[in-house]
């Protein structure tokens, strides 16, 4: 009996030292599922639509958006310690995505006094002025914006300053219809095809889709419109995020590596 008993109580104590182990493995795997989960929640989604070249365009052979947004976000996030990741969706989807949590950046040429922008998102410090051009092809005989006639048709990209003001124009009946797309390829490809007879676009947008296409594209006319100023925003009341990236442009515009970017993307 006592034998029996002996053999029970080495049955139990086995029993509870195998419960505790198992236990505190299970501690273990807690914490690590803890700390994996904070290092993820240290990666910044910038939204972005990534056919603003030379702000953002997607490389044909690797898929990555590059271009001054994309790098210029590189430099602030190495400078304050922070780790991006890039989404690419279109123009009119990026302040709902940071109002909704699906990303946490918006950086894609937006300019900042457009609308009720402001009202909708926290922008940051400026770190770019644009003006508006008119984008027509070589043989037209417009003269600039105030050439524009009533049959004509003009296009523009949704959600944008040049977007709204084509969509406004067609109100008024100073154009005959307005062609809004969630693409500026799409406006360029309308404009090629004759579609349209002009495309309303950031001038350093327009410039660079010359560098290629001056031979069937110019530029009409002068600036016109608003003055724009491009910025970075976050979901309204992310103040900690903005001031880090208000921070950032700051210092790299000190160091010299902001006018690089400017340089290597407009010269």
């Amino acid at each position: 009996m006592k034998a029996f008993k002996k053999y029970l109580a080495m049955i139990l104590g086995a029993a509870m030292i195998f419960t505790l182990a198992a236990c505190g493995g299970g501690a273990d795997n807690s914490a690590e599922t803890d700390d994996s989960s904070d290092s993820e929640a240290q990666v910044l989604r910038v939204v972005t639509e990534a056919t603003f070249a030379p702000f953002e365009s997607t490389d044909e052979d690797t898929g990555e958006i590059i271009g001054f947004d994309p790098d210029m976000m590189a430099a602030i996030a190495e400078d304050q310690g922070l780790t991006l990741e890039w989404i690419n969706m279109e123009f009119d989807s990026l302040i709902p995505a940071v109002n909704s949590n699906q990303g946490d950046i918006i950086c894609a040429g937006m300019n900042k006094l457009a609308g009720d922008r402001a009202q909708m998102a926290d922008f940051g410090d400026t770190y770019f002025e644009s003006d508006l051009m008119l984008l027509v092809k070589s043989d037209s005989d417009l003269s600039g914006i105030d050439a524009v006639t009533s049959d004509m048709k003009l296009a523009s990209q949704i959600g944008t300053t040049g977007g709204d003001m084509v969509q406004e124009m067609k109100e008024e009946g100073k154009i005959a219809d307005s062609v809004v797309l969630n693409q500026w390829t799409d406006c360029y490809l309308q404009l090629q095809n004759g579609e349209v007879q002009g495309v309303i676009v950031d001038k350093p947008v327009g410039e660079a889709y010359l560098k290629s296409h001056g031979d069937i594209a110019k530029f009409a006319g002068e600036s016109f419109g608003d003055h724009e100023e491009f910025a970075f925003a976050v979901k309204k009341g992310n103040t900690e995020l903005l001031d880090k990236l208000n921070a950032g442009l700051a210092n790299i515009k000190a160091s010299g590596k902001y006018e690089e970017l400017v340089d290597k993307w407009f010269s």
